[in-house]
């Protein structure tokens, strides 16, 4: 039985909607590159939010 790892011995993102750090899961394996959100709850804010319109000067 392989041993466990420390969670702090995994790779960490910053999600790009709460800007908070989280750690790699197994269930990312595949796509560790394209992952950007923590959860579906920061994914679909994320996603959702309407840019900031330029300041017109």
């Amino acid at each position: 039985m392989p041993r466990m790892r420390r969670k702090s011995d995994l790779p960490q993102k910053i999600c790009a909607a709460c800007a908070r750090p989280f750690a790699w899961r197994r269930k990312w394996a595949r796509d560790w590159d394209a992952v950007r959100y923590c959860s579906k709850r920061c994914k679909d804010a994320g996603t959702s939010a309407a840019p900031c319109p330029a300041p017109r000067g």
